[in-house]
């Protein structure tokens, strides 16, 4: 009985110990995003790229654009039932039964690839955009940390260590007096607007005083 249950102990801990691992989780992670990317792909052009090319497909070849071309090899027609229980064929041609090339079903899937390719071209474009400014920002806050590293290194004779320290504790200094900064300048900003504000009502109160006397004054 305890080999068993150590035999499940062990099966569960080399389960989470896979669940757990980071490329599983990443590729969870992946499988998750993608499928949102593909929604998003399939709803800007399924309901917003597709109607336009089709719009512009019907104005030029006229009808219902792309439905409308193809190439019938074997038509089947479609019959009618007449008043007296007969059928009779009629001119109208049944899709459903004829054989022939679907140009526009063809058209349409080519439409469609191009459609998905350059969506997703914009959007890896615009991902690419900020990764690389991202990059720079950070490239740039590390070349301003090893600029500031060494100068207190070369000015307080310090340490690597504690010029990283002091330089750190100079930043969040630095950060909190902005955010300090920023706060003060929103609560007088909201300070003037509400003295503006009374103002604003003051002169209200005031032309309706002066509407009320002269009202008196006519009457």
């Amino acid at each position: 009985m305890e080999k068993k249950i150590g035999a499940i102990k062990k099966f569960f801990g080399e389960f989470k110990k896979f669940i757990t691992r980071g490329n599983v989780l990443d590729m969870a992670v992946g499988v998750i995003v993608g499928g949102a990317f593909t929604a998003i792909v399939n709803g800007m052009s399924n309901f917003i790229l597709r109607p336009l090319i089709n719009w512009l497909l019907a104005l030029l070849l006229g009808g219902d654009s792309l439905s409308d071309i193809y190439t019938m090899l074997k038509p089947a027609y479609l019959t009618e039932t007449l008043a007296d229980g007969t059928t009779q064929v009629t001119n109208k041609i049944d899709l459903a039964n004829s054989i022939y090339i679907d140009w526009g079903a063809f058209i349409n899937a080519i439409i469609n690839f191009l459609i998905i390719a350059f969506v997703l071209f914009v959007i890896v474009k615009m991902l690419n955009q900020i990764s690389e400014a991202r990059e720079k920002m950070v490239a740039g806050m590390e070349l301003t940390e090893k600029k500031a590293v060494k100068k207190l290194r070369r000015e307080e004779k310090l340490t690597k260590t504690e010029a990283k320290a002091k330089y750190r504790k100079i930043f969040e200094e630095a950060k909190a007096k902005k955010a300090e900064e920023e706060r003060l300048a929103a609560e007088k900003a909201a300070e003037e607007a509400r003295l503006a504000e009374e103002k604003a009502t003051a002169n209200t109160r005031l032309l309706e005083e002066i509407r009320d006397l002269l009202k008196k004054a006519n009457s």
